[in-house]
């Protein structure tokens, strides 16, 4: 599903393109991709650590 994606970008101040011209736009609009896909990234990264983190202290109090 797309529409998630394109609210996330807005709600991170992507109201709008700012450059002109459709290789130009092409451009703006895939690093706003790449930096969202960065984010999803970073996340599940840390995610994954914080994870780990709880389980081993899971496991030295058993």
């Amino acid at each position: 599903i797309v529409e998630p994606v394109f609210g996330h970008m807005k709600n991170l101040g992507f109201r709008g393109f700012l450059l002109r011209g459709l290789e130009k736009v092409k451009g703006e609009f895939a690093l706003m991709c790449a930096a969202h896909n960065i984010s999803k990234v970073a996340r599940a990264i840390l995610g994954g650590i914080v994870d780990l983190r709880e389980r081993r202290m899971m496991q030295l109090a058993a």
